[in-house]
């Protein structure tokens, strides 16, 4: 996949985007990632790239030819996506990333100022996405967080063929607890069925303890999901396990 970034602002995504999983997949091809900067398409004296909003009102809008200069300078890979970054935008969340990583070539238009001149929405995005309901300064760290969510479910970048599969929200639900060695730290003890080496009990104790969590911290995500006839028997044993407590 390659994913472009369009962004007044390029040096910010060096650091996160150029360490840890996200490099080794850069350097191993499974991804491409590009920015590029509007202002290279602001041909008048200043370059600039924004303008006062017709009507009246605080702030700057972004100006549409940059912007539409920028990804039409792009040159096609494949099935393409062209994504505008903003807080009125839909919901980001993972069955929109896997819907995302199923492209070819992904464009993220990083909005900036009061916000983009209304014809980018209409004309030249597919789509406009925000990461949540809260205002940043502009959308470069949207861009960042989508790139890295939709890189991850790239096969290869992750490595183990099942490691997107098992993550949180990937089934639906919340995942389940992690532990490594020290079996004991500071008289905390990992729990004995993950030391067991029963695989069947291990299974049935981590969709346990998903659910679990899911119910604690996003029961709204349990309305959400289709559950296996067996959740019910770990439900209705979770449910009698939090009366006990």
């Amino acid at each position: 996949m390659r994913i472009d970034i369009i962004s007044l602002f390029p040096e910010m995504f060096a650091g996160p985007l150029g360490h840890s999983i996200i490099k080794r997949a850069l350097d191993a091809g499974f991804i491409e990632i590009g920015v590029t900067n509007p202002r290279d398409f602001a041909f008048d004296k200043h370059r600039i790239v924004d303008d006062y909003p017709f009507g009246g009102g605080s702030g700057m809008v972004m100006k549409p030819d940059p912007l539409f200069l920028a990804v039409e300078s792009l040159a096609a890979a494949g099935r393409r996506r062209v994504v505008l970054l903003c807080p009125g935008g839909g919901r980001f969340d993972q069955a929109k990333a896997e819907e995302l990583a199923a492209y070819d070539h992904l464009v993220l238009i990083c909005g900036h100022y009061e916000g983009v001149d209304e014809r980018v929405k209409e004309h030249l995005a597919d789509e406009a996405i925000s990461i949540g309901d809260y205002v940043l300064t502009g959308g470069e760290l949207p861009a960042m967080v989508i790139a890295d969510t939709v890189a991850r479910l790239i096969p290869g970048v992750l490595g183990a063929s099942d490691a997107a599969a098992q993550d949180s929200f990937a089934s639906g639900l919340l995942e389940y607890p992690h532990y490594t060695r020290p079996r004991e730290f500071r008289g905390w003890e990992v729990p004995e069925v993950l030391v067991s080496g029963d695989h069947a009990k291990i299974a049935r104790w981590r969709r346990k303890e998903s659910l679990r969590r899911t119910l604690e911290r996003r029961p709204d995500l349990l309305d959400e999901v289709e559950l296996e006839m067996s959740d019910a028997v770990l439900l209705r044993e979770i449910l009698a396990e939090r009366d006990k407590s």
